[in-house]
């Protein structure tokens, strides 16, 4: 995908406005944590939308990636196993407002969890797996989309920690998992792991991340359960995962320069870079760490420009001009590789 497309397939952005997003609560409790730990504050600084104006209210949905990079900081400050441990510590029942009280509401934690579960997207991005399995005993299983090994197991053991804090404050009672399950390597030593969990029954190099609790703690009657609550919250996240809004990203950001150097005519890697107050070399390495590349974003602007002045009635010929086309012809061209089809036989 770096290096540019030969499909429509190819060339569509994501139809959801807030996939690759997480919530505001989420990456302020992380960004806080980590302003606690050794990072280096000017590598902190250089990380988007973590600052207190776009995680001001829920309705900002923050990208994906800058929760990511504050997650790489603490696995490279912060002593592990037990930073994920620190972030579920910082974390008391409404840090995570909406999403805490769906999953500590119901009649049994099994059926407070089971009635949150579609709402995961609230609390992170789609890609975070969110998995529950109740045959008796409930299991909390979640997948991580870090491709870092070192921080991957932070955020499953962060994560992990989370559901046990969750099910002790819902359920009132000192919860005990019946097991722990991770998909990292054993570390040298794991006490703060069963400290901090209650249990030595933990497994490393395992299939999946997960917790259990037993079959009497699922099954346990929640004593603040409040269905009239729970329908509230339900209603309330409907509407918040409904006008939910991203807050630009560095991708963004430079999608939206590209635009404005198209109505110039041929787009130059030398005047974005200018807009963006970056180095051309820096703007690259940026656009690759994304996953896309100059070439695939300019083809990407041009198809959706172009798609919208002919939708408009304008000619081939003077969309071409408009875009930097050396003629209509080559806007022809274009447009087969883009879509494999003419501009005369683009769907409507």
């Amino acid at each position: 995908m770096a290096n540019g497309g030969s499909s429509g397939a190819r060339l569509a952005r994501p139809v959801d406005p807030i996939d690759g997003t997480t919530s505001t609560h989420l990456v302020r409790l992380v960004r806080d944590v980590v302003r606690l730990s050794n990072a280096d504050p000017a590598r902190l600084a250089r990380i988007p939308a973590i600052d207190d104006a776009a995680l001001a209210g829920e309705l900002n949905r923050i990208p994906l990636r800058s929760l990511v990079d504050l997650w790489e900081l603490l696995a490279q400050t912060s002593p592990e196993p037990g930073a994920g441990l620190a972030v579920a510590a910082a974390a008391p029942l409404g840090t995570l407002t909406t999403w805490d009280y769906l999953v500590t509401n119901g009649p049994t934690l099994a059926d407070a969890l089971r009635a949150a579960q579609p709402y995961h997207r609230l609390v992170t991005a789609a890609a975070e797996g969110f998995e529950l399995d109740h045959p008796g005993e409930l299991t909390v299983g979640y997948r991580t989309s870090a491709d870092d090994p070192a921080v991957a197991a932070i955020v499953n053991e962060y994560v992990l920690a989370y559901y046990l804090r969750r099910a002790r404050e819902a359920t009132g009672r000192q919860v005990i998992p019946a097991r722990l399950t991770f998909s990292r390597s054993a570390p040298a030593t794991h006490d703060a792991l069963t400290a901090a969990f209650g249990t030595d029954r933990i497994e490393f190099d395992a299939p999946a991340d997960s917790i259990t609790f037993t079959a009497s703690d699922a099954a346990a009657p929640l004593p603040r359960a409040d269905p009239l609550l729970a329908d509230l919250l339900r209603s309330h996240a409907d509407l918040v995962l409904a006008t939910a809004k991203p807050v630009p990203g560095p991708l963004e950001a430079f999608r939206l320069a590209l635009d404005a150097t198209l109505d110039q005519g041929e787009p130059s890697l030398a005047e974005v870079a200018r807009r963006l107050a970056v180095s051309p070399r820096t703007l690259q390495r940026r656009l690759a760490e994304q996953d896309t590349g100059w070439r695939h974003e300019v083809d990407l602007a041009r198809y959706e420009r172009a798609k919208a002045l002919l939708d408009q009635g304008l000619t081939t010929a003077t969309v071409a001009t408009r875009l930097g086309f050396a003629d209509d012809r080559a806007l022809r061209k274009a447009f087969h590789r883009w879509t494999g089809r003419p501009p005369s036989a683009r769907p409507t």
